[in-house]
C-alpha cells in the first residue's frame, strides 16, 4: 500500500525570492485543476529554514523557482513543525502533463 505522505507532485530543492533576496529551500508541492473557475491551484509546505523565517514573518509575496520554472507565490501560515505554507495559481513550478502522451511518457524538464 502506498504511503499517503508520498502523494505529491514535486518534492525537492527550490529558490524562494522575497524582496530580491534568494533563499534556497526544500519543499513539497501538490496541485489540482479547479473546474469551477478554470484555474490550476498549487500548494505545499517548505521545510523549516531559519533564513526564510527571518524574511517572511507572518506572510510574504514571493517567487519560487525550480528546474521547471519561476512563478509567483504566497508564503503564509507557519505550522507546528516550523514549515511555511506556500501556494500559487495558474502555472505551477513543477511538471503537469497536458496530454495523454505526457502522462504515459517519462517526465522531463521543459
Amino acid at each position: 500500500m502506498a504511503d499517503p505522505a508520498d502523494d505529491y507532485d514535486y518534492q525537492g530543492p527550490a529558490t524562494v525570492t522575497i524582496d530580491g533576496a534568494d533563499i534556497t529551500v526544500e519543499l513539497t508541492l501538490r496541485g489540482h485543476f479547479q473546474g469551477l473557475d478554470g484555474i490550476y491551484r498549487w500548494y505545499g509546505r517548505i521545510r523549516p529554514n531559519p533564513e526564510l523565517a527571518a524574511a517572511v514573518g507572518d506572510l510574504a509575496d514571493a517567487q519560487v523557482t525550480t528546474a521547471f520554472g519561476t512563478v509567483p507565490a504566497v508564503i503564509g501560515d507557519l505550522d507546528f513543525w516550523g514549515r511555511y505554507r506556500i501556494s500559487g495559481r495558474s502555472t505551477p513550478p513543477f511538471f503537469v502533463p497536458k496530454s495523454l502522451a505526457e502522462i504515459e511518457g517519462p517526465r522531463s524538464v521543459h
